[in-house]
């Protein structure tokens, strides 16, 4: 057999080979042309995505500072709560002390026994603290209420006016 015959013949079966791999690659080529418009169409749904996610962001960070506020008013409001709640229990206080002072002072101790107060011990084994059993002197000017001061008669308390301050300049 001749040289060039199987030469020819070598070349055409490269030749087949190379025509099946050229089909092979034309159809991996379509396959991922196809992809490609599947990655384009999720690129876009990405981008649209990543928007709304940013948007989402700016409305929760300005809902965070709408709370923030409203957390720093809230704090505000319990702040002055408590202040007049103290300032309400030493109006308390004070008004008791005045009772006792009176009573004392109009005739003697009363026969009436006062209510125990909440963390106090009563009864026989009991110590009087620092200043307990002393008698209360009124320090009062009864001519001006604790709860009314000169020129104002509405009826309300000292302390119910300044809470009803305190909501206004909170409102």
């Amino acid at each position: 057999m001749p040289y060039s015959l199987i030469l020819d013949l070598l070349v055409a079966v490269l030749l087949v080979v190379t025509i099946g791999f050229a089909v092979i690659l034309n159809k991996r080529l379509g396959n991922l042309r196809g992809d490609r418009k599947a990655l384009e169409k999720l690129a876009v749904t990405f981008g649209e995505s990543t928007v709304r996610a940013e948007e989402g962001i700016k409305i929760l960070l300005h809902t965070t500072d709408v709370l923030q506020q409203r957390l720093d008013q809230a704090q505000a409001l319990k702040d002055d709560l408590a202040f007049l709640i103290e300032r309400g229990d030493r109006a308390a206080d004070n008004l008791e002390n005045l009772v006792r002072a009176t009573r004392n002072a109009a005739g003697g101790e009363s026969t009436a026994r006062p209510a125990p107060q909440p963390g106090r011990q009563s009864g026989p084994d009991r110590t009087p603290a620092a200043g307990e059993g002393e008698p209360l002197r009124a320090t009062r000017d009864f001519d001006h209420p604790v709860d009314q001061p000169e020129g104002e008669d509405d009826g309300k308390s000292e302390a119910e006016r300044e809470l009803l301050k305190a909501i206004r300049s909170a409102g």
